[in-house]
């Protein structure tokens, strides 16, 4: 079993796609069919989307919580904001992560490999 797909919803696709970016995602901007223009990368074998809010929503949800695995990690954390840098670089039980936070609030782990 592995994930394919992870899907998040913003009012700012574009800003939201930007963020994303700065960790080395290359995207996309696309539709399929009639349904809503969105941004996608491939990343191995998950597609990582960034589509519109539903109609029903009015805002994104901050609770999904992210985590990837960097090589140029000190690279990386240059290209955020102090105040996108949650929690600095830091010892875990599952290595050395940095906490940021993309421009809608969800909390992204980002991990050294």
């Amino acid at each position: 079993m592995e994930f394919r797909t992870i899907v998040i919803r913003s009012s700012n696709i574009s800003v939201v796609a930007e963020f994303y970016s700065k960790l080395g995602l290359i995207f996309e901007y696309h539709q399929h069919g009639n349904g809503a223009f969105h941004y996608a990368c491939t990343l191995k074998n998950i597609t990582f989307e960034i589509y519109p809010l539903l109609k029903s929503q009015t805002t994104a949800d901050t609770s999904t919580r992210l985590g990837i695995a960097i090589e140029n990690f000190d690279t990386v954390l240059t290209a955020f904001s102090p105040e996108q840098i949650l929690k600095a670089p830091h010892q875990t039980e599952w290595g050395e992560v940095a906490i940021v936070q993309d421009p809608d609030g969800r909390k992204i782990e980002i991990y050294r490999t």
